[in-house]
């Protein structure tokens, strides 16, 4: 039977060699399997410095708590944080967990990230940071964000967890911000189990995120570090010695082992991504009641996000249900407008100007998946399941 799913295992005897690598090293928790991970990962993406945890909602929550704990400048409860619309649950709650005030800017309804003229005027002598999520692969406009952000005290960070393999004028994705945040999880670019992970090039920030990553303790610090300044040398008293007020989102041995196996296959499999993406763009322009994403640079192509034109012959509920019907699955873009949901009743927030790109697809918008390997096939099924509706 045809069918078109929204993720695939990348997953080979690679994979499985690297789990029985650990299984027979009998070291399971975070060990060097991790810390040959992250440098390979900081290679890959050009970073100074990467952290792996256990999710990227856990990298997300971590880079959001090391800002608080810098010497100088850090953030504190009650700043303004700019955040587009559209995006996952976690972009949103770590700034809530720590107090900080959202402010929700509008998204441009063909790249599906910030709505330059709104992100523009929404900035106030008050904001502090600006969250810029790369949504379904696509890179935001940075050039464009830099300048807006130019001889003002904003943080900018990265939310790179649909992103990974993106880049923008050549540069990673992931990378332009304070810190970048990255999610490993199954229908990811890369699968690691569960998994993410936190970039910087700042070494304070760094320190920070070993300590919070486990606990909040020294142990995992180097020797001379910037949160402690020098250990002692008695590993006794610094093996429960705590300094920040952590968490445990620590990853697993077989995460990194897997995840060393995986980015070794990562620019193959943005390869075959882009590929796909070529060939759905193609056959996606002869459907006349759609829109499409338009990529930024070079998108990764997390999936493929679909828009129905207000001419559309049908509505989005009624065409989800044809999908289903043609075994193709689809999900909504993201979480559509996070705003118009119950949880924001906690938040201190506020909605920039409207926010009615964000409100269109929270309505019209779906998209269906993308993979590491050639769909043309799945692609077909769903140009031809749309051609009927489009021909009727």
């Amino acid at each position: 039977m045809d069918s078109y799913s929204l993720a695939s295992s990348s997953w080979d005897k690679e994979e499985i060699t690297a789990i029985q690598r650990v299984i027979d090293s009998n070291m399971f928790s975070m060990g060097k399997e991790v810390q040959n991970f992250e440098k390979a990962f900081s290679e890959f993406t050009g970073s100074k410095y990467s952290v792996m945890v256990n999710s990227g909602s856990s990298a997300n929550l971590l880079a959001v708590a090391a800002l608080f704990y810098k010497k100088n400048n850090p953030l504190k409860r009650g700043d303004e944080v700019i955040v587009p619309a559209v995006s996952w649950s976690t972009t949103y709650y770590p700034l809530y967990q720590y107090g900080l005030k959202l402010k929700f800017v509008d998204i441009d309804i063909n790249t599906l990230n910030y709505d330059l003229d709104a992100l523009k005027s929404s900035l106030t002598d008050k904001t502090r940071m600006i969250v810029a999520v790369n949504l379904l692969g696509n890179p935001n406009c940075f050039d464009s964000i830099n300048s807006l952000m130019k001889e003002r005290n904003i943080i900018l960070i990265e939310d790179n967890c649909e992103s990974m393999g993106a880049k923008y004028k050549g540069k990673q994705a992931g990378t332009f911000g304070t810190m970048g945040t990255f999610s490993t999880f199954f229908s990811h670019h890369i699968s690691t189990m569960e998994g993410g992970v936190i970039n910087t090039d700042d070494e304070e920030l760094y320190h920070i995120l070993l300590s919070l990553r486990a606990h909040g303790w020294t142990r995992n610090l180097p020797k001379e570090n910037l949160v402690t300044g020098m250990k002692s040398d008695n590993p006794f008293e610094e093996s429960f010695k705590f300094v920040l007020p952590g968490y445990n989102v620590r990853p697993v041995e077989m995460s990194g082992a897997i995840g060393i196996e995986q980015l070794k296959k990562l620019p193959k499999f943005i390869k075959e991504r882009r590929e796909n993406a070529k060939y759905f763009l193609k056959q996606i322009k002869e459907i006349s009641f759609l829109r499409y994403q338009q990529e930024i640079e070079e998108s990764s192509w997390f999936g493929f996000a679909i828009i129905l034109n207000k001419n559309s012959p049908v509505s989005r509920n009624e065409l989800v249900k044809i999908l289903i019907e043609k075994n193709i699955d689809c999900r909504p873009i993201v979480a559509g407008n996070f705003a118009k949901n119950d949880v924001i009743k906690y938040f201190d927030y506020e909605i920039h100007q409207d926010l009615k790109n964000s409100d269109y697809i929270d309505k019209n918008g779906f998209f269906v998946g993308n993979h590491q390997f050639n769909i043309k096939s799945e692609i077909d099924l769903l140009i031809r399941t749309l051609k009927e509706i489009d021909n009727r």
